[in-house]
Protein backbone atom coordinates (compact mmCIF):
# COMPACT_ATOMS: atom_id res chain seq x y z
CA UNK A 1 0.00 0.00 0.00
CA UNK A 2 1.09 3.54 -0.70
CA UNK A 3 0.05 6.08 1.97
CA UNK A 4 -0.27 9.55 0.45
CA UNK A 5 -0.53 12.46 2.86
CA UNK A 6 -3.53 14.69 2.30
CA UNK A 7 -3.45 18.44 2.98
CA UNK A 8 -5.03 17.66 6.38
CA UNK A 9 -2.69 16.60 9.15
CA UNK A 10 -2.99 12.88 9.88
CA UNK A 11 -5.31 12.06 6.95
CA UNK A 12 -4.29 10.01 3.92
CA UNK A 13 -5.41 8.57 0.67
CA UNK A 14 -4.19 5.03 0.19
CA UNK A 15 -3.30 3.41 -3.12
CA UNK A 16 -3.26 -0.33 -3.48
CA UNK A 17 0.02 -1.81 -4.69
CA UNK A 18 -1.10 -4.31 -7.26
CA UNK A 19 0.86 -7.43 -8.09
CA UNK A 20 -0.48 -8.90 -11.27
CA UNK A 21 -0.13 -10.93 -14.39
CA UNK A 22 -2.37 -11.85 -17.31
CA UNK A 23 -4.95 -13.31 -14.90
CA UNK A 24 -5.46 -10.03 -13.05
CA UNK A 25 -3.93 -8.72 -9.85
CA UNK A 26 -3.66 -9.19 -6.10
CA UNK A 27 -3.42 -6.34 -3.59
CA UNK A 28 -3.82 -5.84 0.14
CA UNK A 29 -6.90 -3.90 1.20
CA UNK A 30 -5.58 -3.75 4.77
CA UNK A 31 -2.44 -4.83 6.62
CA UNK A 32 -1.97 -4.27 10.36
CA UNK A 33 1.81 -4.06 10.00
CA UNK A 34 1.73 -1.54 7.15
CA UNK A 35 -0.81 0.72 8.89
CA UNK A 36 1.14 0.54 12.18
CA UNK A 37 4.42 1.33 10.39
CA UNK A 38 2.81 4.58 9.18
CA UNK A 39 1.67 5.40 12.74
CA UNK A 40 -1.97 4.85 11.78
CA UNK A 41 -4.74 3.01 13.61
CA UNK A 42 -4.41 -0.69 12.91
CA UNK A 43 -7.24 -2.16 14.99
CA UNK A 44 -10.74 -2.13 13.59
CA UNK A 45 -13.90 -3.50 15.21
CA UNK A 46 -16.39 -3.24 12.34
CA UNK A 47 -16.50 -3.44 8.58
CA UNK A 48 -19.54 -1.53 7.34
CA UNK A 49 -21.07 -1.73 3.88
CA UNK A 50 -23.31 0.88 2.22
CA UNK A 51 -25.14 0.78 -1.08
CA UNK A 52 -26.63 3.97 -2.52
CA UNK A 53 -28.94 3.60 -5.50
CA UNK A 54 -29.14 7.15 -6.83
CA UNK A 55 -26.44 9.43 -8.22
CA UNK A 56 -26.32 12.71 -6.27
CA UNK A 57 -27.15 11.19 -2.88
CA UNK A 58 -25.26 12.86 -0.07
CA UNK A 59 -24.43 10.99 3.15
CA UNK A 60 -22.76 12.88 5.98
CA UNK A 61 -20.99 14.70 7.47
CA UNK A 62 -20.88 12.27 10.43
CA UNK A 63 -18.59 11.70 13.39
CA UNK A 64 -18.66 10.46 16.97
CA UNK A 65 -17.44 12.36 20.03
CA UNK A 66 -14.77 11.00 22.34
CA UNK A 67 -14.61 8.51 23.94
CA UNK A 68 -16.29 6.86 20.92
CA UNK A 69 -14.38 8.85 18.29
CA UNK A 70 -13.52 6.61 15.39
CA UNK A 71 -11.04 6.15 12.59
CA UNK A 72 -12.58 5.21 9.24
CA UNK A 73 -10.93 3.73 6.19
CA UNK A 74 -13.30 4.05 3.23
CA UNK A 75 -13.16 2.31 -0.13
CA UNK A 76 -15.63 2.40 -3.01
CA UNK A 77 -16.14 -1.08 -4.45
CA UNK A 78 -18.79 -0.29 -7.05
CA UNK A 79 -19.56 2.97 -8.83
CA UNK A 80 -17.95 6.22 -7.68
CA UNK A 81 -18.25 8.75 -4.88
CA UNK A 82 -16.67 12.01 -3.82
CA UNK A 83 -15.41 11.38 -0.29
CA UNK A 84 -14.97 14.35 2.07
CA UNK A 85 -13.25 14.65 5.44
CA UNK A 86 -13.34 17.69 7.72
CA UNK A 87 -10.82 18.33 10.52
CA UNK A 88 -12.61 19.16 13.80
CA UNK A 89 -9.59 18.83 16.13
CA UNK A 90 -9.22 22.21 17.89
CA UNK A 91 -5.44 21.78 18.38
CA UNK A 92 -4.83 20.93 14.72
CA UNK A 93 -3.18 23.35 12.30
CA UNK A 94 -5.80 22.24 9.75
CA UNK A 95 -8.83 22.71 12.05
CA UNK A 96 -11.91 23.63 10.02
CA UNK A 97 -10.35 22.60 6.70
CA UNK A 98 -11.79 19.92 4.44
CA UNK A 99 -10.36 17.59 1.81
CA UNK A 100 -12.17 15.60 -0.86
CA UNK A 101 -11.15 12.87 -3.27
CA UNK A 102 -12.99 10.75 -5.82
CA UNK A 103 -13.02 7.10 -4.76
CA UNK A 104 -14.19 4.63 -7.35
CA UNK A 105 -14.25 0.95 -8.17
CA UNK A 106 -11.94 1.84 -11.03
CA UNK A 107 -9.23 3.82 -9.15
CA UNK A 108 -9.43 1.66 -5.98
CA UNK A 109 -8.28 4.58 -3.79
CA UNK A 110 -9.10 4.55 -0.07
CA UNK A 111 -9.52 7.44 2.37
CA UNK A 112 -8.05 7.28 5.88
CA UNK A 113 -10.20 9.49 8.13
CA UNK A 114 -8.61 10.01 11.59
CA UNK A 115 -10.37 10.47 14.92
CA UNK A 116 -11.67 14.00 15.28
CA UNK A 117 -12.78 14.29 11.65
CA UNK A 118 -16.27 14.41 10.17
CA UNK A 119 -16.82 12.22 7.12
CA UNK A 120 -19.31 12.16 4.28
CA UNK A 121 -19.70 11.53 0.57
CA UNK A 122 -21.84 12.20 -2.46
CA UNK A 123 -22.44 9.52 -5.04
CA UNK A 124 -21.24 10.23 -8.57
CA UNK A 125 -22.84 7.15 -10.14
CA UNK A 126 -25.94 5.02 -9.67
CA UNK A 127 -25.60 1.95 -7.41
CA UNK A 128 -22.47 3.07 -5.60
CA UNK A 129 -21.24 0.73 -2.91
CA UNK A 130 -18.65 1.47 -0.21
CA UNK A 131 -16.88 -0.52 2.50
CA UNK A 132 -15.65 1.11 5.72
CA UNK A 133 -13.23 -0.19 8.31
CA UNK A 134 -14.22 1.44 11.62
CA UNK A 135 -12.16 1.54 14.83
CA UNK A 136 -15.05 1.96 17.32
CA UNK A 137 -18.58 0.60 17.38
CA UNK A 138 -21.43 2.97 16.55
CA UNK A 139 -22.59 4.80 19.70
CA UNK A 140 -25.73 6.87 18.99
CA UNK A 141 -25.34 8.92 22.18
CA UNK A 142 -21.99 10.25 20.86
CA UNK A 143 -23.10 10.84 17.28
CA UNK A 144 -22.90 14.33 15.79
CA UNK A 145 -22.94 15.79 12.31
CA UNK A 146 -22.06 18.81 10.26
CA UNK A 147 -24.60 19.96 7.69
CA UNK A 148 -23.23 19.48 4.17
CA UNK A 149 -23.65 23.19 3.37
CA UNK A 150 -22.66 24.73 6.72
CA UNK A 151 -21.26 28.19 5.84
CA UNK A 152 -18.51 27.79 8.45
CA UNK A 153 -16.72 25.27 6.21
CA UNK A 154 -17.85 25.92 2.61
CA UNK A 155 -17.36 22.37 1.37
CA UNK A 156 -17.33 22.36 -2.43
CA UNK A 157 -19.29 19.33 -3.59
CA UNK A 158 -18.60 18.43 -7.25
CA UNK A 159 -22.31 18.05 -8.03
CA UNK A 160 -25.50 19.43 -6.50
CA UNK A 161 -26.95 17.03 -3.90
CA UNK A 162 -30.27 15.59 -5.12
CA UNK A 163 -31.08 13.42 -2.11
CA UNK A 164 -30.20 13.98 1.55
CA UNK A 165 -31.75 12.39 4.63
CA UNK A 166 -33.82 14.64 6.91
CA UNK A 167 -31.30 13.97 9.67
CA UNK A 168 -28.29 15.03 7.56
CA UNK A 169 -30.13 18.08 6.24
CA UNK A 170 -31.09 19.33 9.69
CA UNK A 171 -27.81 19.39 11.63
CA UNK A 172 -27.49 22.84 13.28
CA UNK A 173 -25.03 25.52 12.16
CA UNK A 174 -21.59 24.86 13.56
CA UNK A 175 -21.28 25.60 17.27
CA UNK A 176 -18.05 24.28 18.86
CA UNK A 177 -19.82 23.49 22.14
CA UNK A 178 -22.78 21.56 20.68
CA UNK A 179 -20.59 19.86 18.10
CA UNK A 180 -18.24 18.81 20.93
CA UNK A 181 -14.99 19.68 19.22
CA UNK A 182 -13.27 20.12 22.58
CA UNK A 183 -13.53 16.33 23.06
CA UNK A 184 -11.01 16.02 20.18
CA UNK A 185 -8.31 18.04 21.98
CA UNK A 186 -5.03 16.14 21.79
CA UNK A 187 -6.00 13.85 18.88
Amino acid sequence: MKFIESPLKGAYTIELEKRGDDRGFFARFFCTEEFAAEGLASSFVQINNSLTGKKGTLRGMHYQLAPSAEVKVVRCISGALFDVILDLRPDSPTFGKWFGETLSAENRLMMYCPKGFAHGFITLEENTEALYLVSNPYAPEFERGIRFNDPEFNIEWPIEPLEISDKDNSWPDFDPEWHGVDTFRGF
